[in-house]
């Protein structure tokens, strides 16, 4: 129950506090305008009383230079005096009208206009009527005088008094009545604007009775019919020529529609193209058909008087954004010169260092220390390094560069691409550091982890493997740059000695090694893609329980064929172990010879080639007693 009461107090609180603001806001603008009009009075008692004293003043002097006609000393000094009179006059004047410009500029205007359009304006106040009141009042009466059936503009006439002019009807009603500070505030004569504003009453009230005139409405519609038909006519000749371009369209396409591209790279298919430029064209078609008929809009508006004030709105909504458009291109043509001037000359600086870097890369133009292979990334980095200079040169031309918006957007990119982009970045330099490093090129056979196959392809980003499967790995930088790298293919240039190839076989202690390097060898002598000179080694790795470790080495040009040398390789270690009668029996391989085949291939054993018998041998044992165990 106390917040309830709490709750009431508080909202009759607020509503007196509203009502006590309002009224304190009234009285203060009330008193403004009061002094305002206080001031503007003012200023013209101190016009008239200055007036009277200079006319009295100068009537006074006319006289005294009429009596000293024949004194030429006194008449100089009077004329002296009077020429003096009218500088003094003239200054007074010119800080008359600056007061009454400051006055203007704290003032505010009411609008005469009982039939929408302006007629003139009220500034200040007659009595106790203020500007606001005599505008409406003179509203009212102006209304009636059109309402009135049997109104004649001949009986509107100027009535002079003490201190205004009155336009009266009828010499008995007042419409509207000119004071001398309304001819002072406007710097005209009270006459002048009395008869200025009573030609502008009589014209109003005639081509407002005009306008509403029967026959005057009757042309109104025809009109309207008119432009109503015109714009049907208007829709379906729009609707013809563009049935008719896609008509032409569908006819020409093999000619004019060829698909779009751009450096070789196609973009869009013919029949795609052809699909673009039909949707564009029905676009355009119901673009010309809105805008023909909101352009006949303000034509209607026009017509009627109650709707012309709309004329001037929808033809300001659309000249107004175009006339800005317009100005704002014609302000920017002189940056644009400039962008174009500055995007020029860093085009044709990255073309000619394009060229040296072009020779660079094909060897016509060599650098100490800097190898071939960065050219291209080097070009890269600089060229990226030139066009964010540029951006920066061109970035204060640009329109609204200096708006909060744009700033507030290039924030907000900055932002994103910062918080968004650490790993791509991370990339990109471990990208960098590789190039410079120049662990491998396209082409070469590499293993990195687990990965091995031949590089295809080396970005900023990544790099791809394309492994003996032909399998596609792709490996970020990042990943590249903190793993180990194996490169086949370096040493296989023909200045060099060669990759050395290596398998191991593991043989029987049984067989001599001379042998086996000799069997070894020969294998490696028959297998393609292994050169003969530098001539392959063999090199024993191991003496294990039951066999020893064999590794046959070879040189070899073809990095990228280890797969098939490896395969021939093993292949002949066979035939050449099985040629000399060598048996691959390990890792584990027990048996018993005698009674058993051997493991070498038929092929290649002798034919009169016999299985050993399977023989067993008893020994006899005697006991202490003599007798046979």
């Amino acid at each position: 129950m106390y917040s309830k009461k709490s709750f009431v107090i508080f909202a009759i609180v607020c509503l007196f506090s509203m009502i006590a603001f309002s009224q304190s806001k009234l009285t203060k603008d009330s008193m403004y305008a009061d002094s305002l009009h206080e001031e503007t009075e003012q200023l013209l008692i101190q016009s008239r009383q200055q007036k009277l004293i200079d006319s009295l003043l100068k009537s006074q002097l006319q006289k005294d230079l009429l009596s000293a006609a024949n004194d030429k000393q006194k008449t100089k000094e009077l004329e002296d005096k009077i020429s003096r009179m009218a500088i003094q006059d003239s200054i007074q004047k010119a800080a008359q009208y600056k007061r009454l410009s400051e006055l203007k500029k704290r003032a505010t205007r009411f609008a005469v206009a009982p039939f929408s359009d302006t007629l003139f304006y009220i500034y200040t106040k007659i009595g106790s009527f203020i500007p606001q009141e005599r505008a409406v009042a003179i509203n009212q009466r102006i209304i009636q005088l059109y309402e009135d059936p049997f109104f004649q503009p001949d009986s509107l006439k100027i009535s002079e008094s003490d201190d205004s002019y009155d336009i009266l009807y009828n010499n008995e009603k007042l419409v509207l009545s000119i004071t001398s500070l309304d001819a002072l505030w406007l710097n005209k004569g009270q006459k002048l604007l009395a008869n200025e504003y009573l030609d502008i009453i009589k014209k109003s009230i005639i081509a407002e009775k005009k306008a509403n005139s029967f026959d005057t409405w009757l042309k109104h519609f025809a009109l309207v019919l008119i432009i109503i038909a015109g714009l049907a006519i208007l829709i379906f000749l729009i609707n013809k020529i563009f049935k008719h371009l896609t008509n032409l369209l569908n006819q020409k396409k093999d000619r004019y529609l060829k698909g779009l591209t751009f450096r070789k790279i196609k973009i869009l298919s013919a029949e795609q193209l052809q699909q673009v430029a039909i949707k564009i064209k029905n676009i355009l078609r119901v673009a010309v058909i809105i805008l023909s008929i909101y352009l006949s809009l303000p034509l209607l508006f026009n017509i009627f008087p109650e709707t012309k004030t709309w004329t001037g709105k929808l033809l300001e909504w659309i000249f107004t954004p175009t006339k800005s458009a317009l100005n704002g291109i014609m302000h920017f043509l002189p940056n644009l010169f400039t962008i174009l001037v500055i995007y020029f000359l860093f085009r044709y600086a990255i073309k000619v260092l394009k060229y040296f870097v072009d020779e660079i890369d094909k060897g016509n133009i060599t650098i100490s220390g800097f190898h071939a292979d960065w050219a291209q990334t080097t070009f890269n980095i600089t060229k990226f390094m030139l066009y964010a200079f540029m951006l920066v040169l061109i970035f204060p031309y640009l329109p609204g560069s200096g708006s909060a918006a744009f700033r507030g957007i290039s924030v907000f990119v900055g932002v994103i691409f910062s918080l968004g982009s650490s790993s791509a970045i991370s990339n990109m330099v471990a990208g960098l550091v590789i190039t410079y490093m120049r662990p491998f090129k396209i082409g070469d056979r590499i293993t990195i982890g687990e990965i091995t196959g031949d590089v295809i392809e080396k970005t900023m980003l990544v790099t791809r493997i394309r492994t003996i499967k032909n399998e596609d790995v792709t490996l970020p930088n990042s990943a590249v740059l903190s793993g180990n790298t194996i490169n086949y293919s370096n040493n296989t240039k023909p200045e060099d000695k060669g990759l050395i190839l290596h398998t191991t076989v593991t043989i029987g202690y049984d067989v001599p090694w001379q042998e086996v390097h000799q069997a070894l060898i020969k294998a490696a002598l028959r297998t393609d893609m292994i050169l003969s000179d530098p001539t392959p080694f063999v090199l024993q790795t191991g003496l294990d329980d039951f066999y020893v470790s064999y590794q046959i080495n070879g040189y070899s040009k073809e990095a990228n064929k280890q797969a098939n040398i490896y395969s021939d390789l093993h292949k002949n270690i066979q035939d050449c172990c099985n040629e000399a009668g060598i048996e691959i029996l390990s890792p584990h391989y027990r048996q018993l010879r005698d009674g058993n085949m051997t493991t070498i291939p038929k092929d290649y054993l002798d034919k009169n080639y016999e299985v050993p018998e399977f023989n067993i041998k008893i020994k006899n044992d005697q006991s202490d007693n003599g007798s046979p165990s």
